[in-house]
């Protein structure tokens, strides 16, 4: 008789019927794998730099924030909704960040972390109050007007606030 186990191993074993002598053999196929001490020598030495990549990890993405929160500005600067919104000395002050921002990322590839959430909030000091102000004044896309929404008349708003627009239930007996 012969069985496979789950890692490739085959047990066989026989049995003479006439003097009921038993043999065992065990085939195993170690070509091209590898053996258990191996094995541990790489867990061993990916734990030994854990670390480091742990630190890559967050270096490439702070810096993928930033690149993206740059693309973003840009995309927020000339939406059709927006556009009218800003004014021009925002709108050139702004874009002028945003270039300077993207300048220094192309050649300081390989800044580290700090140095890339530096730049990120000095281009959120810039954009975010003039964003404030578009929002308070209710000119951003899903703002209700004056910058309140959720507002009376607005989904979520003071009951009965909204005049009698909506359908209207009539009890019957």
């Amino acid at each position: 008789s012969f069985e496979i186990d789950e890692n490739g191993i085959m047990n066989i074993s026989a049995t003479d019927k006439g003097t009921s002598k038993n043999a065992k053999i065990t085939i195993t196929n170690n070509k091209g794998r590898l053996s258990k001490d191996d094995i541990d020598k790489l867990i061993k030495e990916a734990e030994k730099y854990k670390d480091a990549d742990e630190k890559i990890r967050k270096r490439v993405e702070s810096k993928n924030a930033l690149e993206s929160y740059c693309v973003s500005v840009k995309h927020t600067l000339d939406d059709e909704k927006l556009k009218d919104k800003f004014d021009a000395s925002e709108k050139t002050s702004v874009l002028e960040k945003v270039r300077e921002t993207e300048s220094w990322l192309s050649s300081n590839p390989e800044a580290d972390t700090a140095e890339y959430e530096g730049k990120l909030k000095a281009l959120e000091t810039v954009f975010n109050p003039i964003m404030q102000k578009i929002y308070a004044q209710g000119g951003a896309p899903g703002g209700a007007p004056g910058g309140f929404p959720g507002g009376a008349g607005f989904p979520g708003g003071a009951p009965g606030a909204g005049g009698n627009s909506g359908p209207s239930v009539d009890e019957v007996d």
